[in-house]
């Protein structure tokens, strides 16, 4: 029998719902209209379609949106100042500075100097050690906080369950496994974190009662490293050559989808599914940081 469906563009939908009330109700009560301001360096094509979507999906919200572009020789200290513009702005709420910069720009200073406050993708390092030791508020990384949202609200809490994290990056590995060992909702779980030096990969991810797959390869999970009756998150998005294809390619995950689609009690699909909700709780911590500016 084929696995339920964890839809992220369904369950984004809903959110936003959520939160579009949220900005209403601060614009009601407190006058104020959440800002999130963007920040693009460059004309990378796919840094410019992202943005455009955050944009867009913040606009539909009644977020107000401003993005700043940049040219690909910005220097270092134009970009901060730039950043540091930004943090003293009473208007803007969150900051993205889109990923990747040009090489020239070290990508860590700019994390850094964005506020703790408005660093609503939850990357910098004041936001990662309350993560780490649960202390004070945060704001937690946008994808790993997605695959939580995901598994919550399909029917999935973590808790008391068994959690494999195949990969251990900055971005989605690490912050993860954190949010899913919290004594807080959507945590709770028992946590092993694979990477490329883990010995007998496929069984580890077996043992997995949710596997979640950030290993940034198209489709390498295939049916036989999945336990029947396991969830499985796919956090991967790859565009990979098909000739079959009116375009020339297809858009696929880390997962073997229509292969494990049959052996797992459910499974995100990619496209569709984390990437809208990455998308979601950006907005998520933007409308949280204009509540928590407002006091409310």
């Amino acid at each position: 029998m084929s696995a339920q469906i964890i839809s992220g563009t369904e369950i984004a939908a809903r959110i936003r719902e959520e939160l579009t009330a949220k900005v209403t109700g601060l614009k009601r009560d407190h006058g104020l209209t959440p800002g999130l301001a963007t920040v693009l360096v460059g004309d990378d094509p796919a840094s410019h379609m992202y943005v455009g979507m955050k944009n867009k999906a913040a606009a539909k919200m009644g977020i107000h949106s401003r993005q700043i572009t940049l040219a690909a020789d910005t220097s270092q200290d134009e970009l901060l100042g730039v950043v540091a513009g930004l943090n003293a702005d009473p208007d803007i709420h969150g900051i993205l500075v889109q990923f990747p910069l040009p090489d020239h720009l070290d990508e860590a200073r700019v994390t850094e100097a964005t506020s703790p406050d408005k660093d609503v993708d939850g990357l910098g390092p004041m936001n990662a050690g309350r993560l780490m030791t649960g202390s004070g508020e945060f704001f937690a990384p946008c994808t790993p906080a997605a695959v939580i949202e995901m598994l919550v609200r399909s029917g999935h809490d973590p808790a008391g369950r068994h959690v494999v994290v195949l990969g251990r990056s900055n971005l989605v590995g690490q912050p993860l496994a954190n949010l899913l060992l919290r004594k807080a909702p959507g945590g709770n779980a028992t946590v092993t974190v694979c990477h490329s030096r883990t010995p007998d990969l496929a069984a580890v991810a077996r043992t997995a009662e949710i596997l979640v797959v950030a290993i940034g390869r198209p489709e390498m999970i295939t049916a036989a490293m999945v336990a029947p009756g396991a969830v499985v998150i796919d956090v991967g998005t790859h565009r990979v050559d098909d000739p079959a294809s009116e375009k020339g390619y297809r858009v696929c995950g880390d997962v073997r989808f229509d292969e494990v689609k049959e052996v797992a009690a459910a499974i995100s699909p990619s496209p569709g599914g984390v990437g809208p909700m990455t998308i979601t709780m950006l907005l998520s911590n933007t409308v949280a940081s204009a509540a928590r500016s407002a006091g409310s």
